[in-house]
């Protein structure tokens, strides 16, 4: 027997009758996830007892019987890892395991290691109480006496309660009612028999063809259409087989650090950079591997761009109007109403060519509604009357209360007698989804807020358990009794996940994923969608730091890391990480030449930004020669409000098209004309070179308004960066001169005062893409005495009478301090100014169109001030 010497000699729980002594740890379930906690607790020399519902081992794969019951990730992924002999000792029959396959690996894995032992099994969880007196959890079960624990550990799975049918009259029929969650572990016989099948989820696609294979007739009920691909089941993978048995290590470690949990090559480029054949080519070698990686494996940003979205969805859409003969049904089965992958994409067996067969009919809920279930059928309502369809039999696939339901079945009950149900009534709040603040000593595994069902399940339970197992040895050598997470990380942590989810399209789907199949459940993000290894380097880093963002106490005292981790936007920070996997040359290594002969290659990989109606290059006279600009045009009728709009680059770097995107999409959402205006370059040109020429420019602009198809009078400054510093200094110009009139500035990360060491300067002048060396090199090259108001407007012996400004800052810029000092200065002038400080951006990301998606409500806001100005 394979197990730890020292756990044998603890005294541990049996599953006998009589009062249960008091242990160190009570897990809740014995699937996956309680089996290795056990497991690793008994590693640790710890006490402890698993109390489960069920009367074996299994969690999920016990209850979930329904015919095609299967996993959707490969067998050779979807096993533990901890124990290379228990990988040796255990063969797949399939690639994708069915339920009872499964369950007799999980009943092995019991066996195996001795786990029963100390499991009790037909146990309910009641209610569990935290004492601050004793430091201890009282857990409730609804049979036998309470036991006292340290620590409290919820291994109850992610899609363990099972969602009630919700529809009038289901309590009158009088045939059988099965639940795909809950079903009889006999088996069930169809032959002969009339169907009802309603909801066409995971389970439901899985079972339709097995059930269609007995029934005489089977009726589905769709409320809402799901994207499925085919699995092409069979043996397990050769290829996959192969490479673990080459290098077991790296195969694992390549899940472990992948964003899914499994050993897939990440996609390199967007579908917008892909013409329609190669698209399609991708998709059909895709479709033709089959499985949750398929078809969406060739391209990153389907769940980013929902014009690269539409494309993928198309693709499998037509894929189902190729397999489904009748037009109408077809179409039914075609999800339109949100974005392929928003939703789990499911994974089938012949679910489509199902609905060729005549006895099958499928029923579109969303034009054919239920009425009501009567003692021997559903009646429908058509728009011409209602129809009675009799059935024998009804089978409910109507899913689970998803990520929270089974943590706030139970009546847990932390500091000051406030509940978990209570303290997540309007979303789950943890830390990491691994704790929660106010409950001391209790741990989730999978818990919302961890990438759990967006990812291999199987990976994301041994981290978790892993992660757990090592923060109670911490722990115990550290002389501390108690851990819970501070507040503030755990609202950092919230925000953080929101912020990964918000800049993809899953919230635009009405999924489990967002609470939304669940009536009166708060409709928020559950899982965390930045990826199993950015995942996993935060729990590393958290650790590493000190246990940041937790409290811990014991003998020997409290030791509290207040903090937040991950203040970054998600996409600038892995937009970071790619850099510096490039690593690429420092720009103040170059010369100007090289170096602008760098950017404008790095330039040309970006997005190109929306379309506008028109663009049209020209020139004007500057303060020592004509100047380029490039103008963009609305589609909108005009005459238009005019954007004079300045690049970035220090004073050295760019031209008129640099910020070709962003132009592009100021234009767009302003309704405004954006006119891109090059201005002379340092060293070639230093300073006031730069401001001359945006004073000219602005003078010229203004009074060719009309020619340009502008407003006269709707003139407005903008820029980015050194761009938006002559745009500042031009708008104090203009006040000073008398014209012209200019009546709002929009100013991007601009450049201030150079003239003092800003403390942003020191705090975000490294590893943020601009860095203190690289101003100082712009600074360098400009030529320019610092403390002169044409190259520090912060200095201008007044502000006031100055138009009105909308000053964006970063919070992990250098120019940071400067930013908002000027805001703050030209208030206190009396101009109205608003100041938006933008969080967990960097100097260069608020103006990345269609690479920094978070910037996106940010740049909307600039359009909205450029509109205002206008306004008046």
């Amino acid at each position: 027997m394979l197990c730890d010497n020292a756990a044998m000699e603890n005294e541990t729980i049996t599953t006998g009758p009589g009062a249960l002594p008091d242990v160190d740890v009570v897990v809740v379930g014995a699937g996956m996830a309680g089996l290795y906690m056990l497991h690793e607790l008994r590693s640790l020399g710890m006490s402890a007892v698993v109390l489960e519902t069920a009367a074996d081992v299994g969690g999920t794969w016990f209850w979930n019987r329904y015919p095609g019951a299967r996993c959707d990730v490969q067998s050779i992924d979807y096993q533990y890892t901890f124990d290379p002999e228990l990988e040796a000792d255990w063969e797949w029959s399939e690639k994708y395991a069915t339920q009872p396959e499964i369950l007799r690996y999980l009943q092995h894995v019991a066996d195996r290691y001795d786990l029963r032992r100390d499991i009790r099994f037909e146990t309910r969880v009641e209610a569990a109480i935290w004492s601050d007196d004793t430091g201890r959890w009282t857990i409730t079960p609804d049979a036998g006496d309470p036991i006292d624990c340290r620590f409290f550990v919820m291994g109850t799975g992610c899609l363990s309660v099972p969602k009630a049918a919700e529809i009038a009259g289901a309590e009158r029929f009088g045939g059988d009612v099965y639940f795909t969650s809950r079903w009889p572990h006999d088996g069930v016989d169809f032959t002969g028999q009339r169907v009802a099948v309603i909801g066409t989820g995971s389970s439901a696609i899985q079972s339709i063809p097995l059930i269609a294979a007995e029934a005489e007739q089977l009726t589905v009920f769709q409320r809402t259409p799901n994207f499925s691909v085919p699995a092409y089941n069979g043996p397990p993978d050769a290829a996959r087989a192969a490479a673990l048995a080459a290098d077991r290590d790296a195969y694992r470690a390549a899940a472990r650090w992948s964003g899914v949990g499994v050993p897939i090559e990440p996609a390199q480029r967007g579908a917008w950079q892909a013409t329609e054949a190669e698209r399609n080519q991708s998709y059909e070698e895709g479709w033709a591997v089959g499985g949750l990686f398929g078809v969406t494996r060739g391209f990153n940003d389907l769940l980013l761009r929902p014009s690269s979205n539409h494309t993928a969805a198309e693709f499998v859409r037509e894929k189902i109007r190729q397999q489904v003969d009748d037009p109408e049904t077809a179409e039914a089965l075609c999800p339109k109403n949100y974005p392929i992958l928003s939703k789990r994409l499911c994974v089938d067996t012949d679910y489509y060519i199902t609905y060729n067969q005549p006895h099958v009919r499928l029923v579109d809920l969303r034009s054919t509604p239920i009425d009501t279930i009567t003692e021997t059928g559903i009646d429908v309502r058509h728009d011409d009357g209602t129809e009675s369809i009799e059935f024998d039999s009804i089978v409910y696939a109507t899913g689970f209360d998803a990520m929270t339901g089974a943590l706030v079945s139970v009546d847990v009950t932390g500091r000051g007698g406030v509940t978990l149900a209570r303290k997540w009534a309007d979303g789950p709040e943890t830390y990491l989804g691994v704790m929660t603040a106010g409950f001391p000593n209790f741990f989730m595994i999978t818990g919302p807020g961890s990438p759990s069902v967006l990812s291999n399940m199987a990976v994301s339970i041994e981290q978790h358990v892993e992660w757990i197992a090592a923060c109670l040895a911490d722990l115990r050598e550290g002389g501390h009794d108690v851990i819970e997470p501070t507040a503030t990380a755990e609202a950092g942590w919230v925000q953080h996940v929101n912020d990964c989810a918000n800049i993809t399209l899953f919230p635009q789907a009405n999924s489990w994923y967002m609470g939304a199949n669940v009536p009166g459940k708060a409709r928020v993000f559950l899982p965390y969608v930045g990826g199993v290894d950015t995942y996993r380097r935060t729990c590393d880093e958290v650790v590493q730091r000190g246990y940041l963002g937790f409290r811990r106490a014991g003998s020997h005292g409290e030791i509290v890391d207040d903090g937040v981790v991950n203040r970054l936007q998600p996409d600038v920070s892995a937009l970071l990480r790619i850099m510096a996997d490039l690593a690429l040359p420092p720009i103040d290594s170059m010369g100007a030449p090289e170096a602008r002969g760098f950017m404008e290659m790095v330039g040309a990989e970006r997005p190109p930004g929306p379309d506008v109606g028109e663009i049209v290059d020209g020139t004007l006279p500057g303060a020592a020669g004509d100047l380029d600009y490039r103008l963009y045009r609305p589609s909108s009728q005009g005459p238009h409000p005019v954007v004079v709009y300045f690049h970035g680059g220090g004073w050295v770097l760019g031209n008129l098209e640099s910020d070709d995107p962003f132009c592009r999409d100021l234009c767009d959402r302003s309704g405004a004309i954006v006119v891109s205006v090059d201005y002379r370059h340092a060293p070639e040109h230093p300073y006031p070179a730069a401001a001359d020429d945006a004073s000219a420019a602005v003078g010229w602009i203004a009074a060719h308004a009309i020619e340009l198809g502008g407003i006269p009078g709707q003139i407005v400054v903008a820029g980015w960066s050194a761009g938006a510093n002559i745009a500042a200094v031009a708008a104090q110009r203009a006040r000073d001169a008398g014209g012209p009139t200019i009546v709002g500035q929009l100013l991007v990360t601009p450049v201030t005062d150079g003239s003092r060491s800003w403390p942003s300067m020191s705090d975000n002048g490294d590893g943020f893409v601009l860095t203190k060396s690289l101003m100082e090199w712009f600074w360098d090259h400009y030529d320019a005495d610092r403390g002169a108001p044409g190259a520090s407007p912060l200095l201008a012996d007044t502000l006031a009478d100055l138009p009105p400004a909308a000053i964006f800052t970063s919070e992990f810029d250098p120019l940071r301090d400067e930013g908002a000092a000027y805001a703050a200065a030209l208030s206190a002038a009396g101009v109205p100014t608003h100041h938006h400080s933008c969080r967990g951006h960097i100097h260069t990301s608020l103006t990345a169109v269609d690479v920094i998606i978070s910037g996106a409500p940010i740049r909307a806001a600039m359009a909205e001030h450029v509109q205002k100005f206008v306004a008046g």
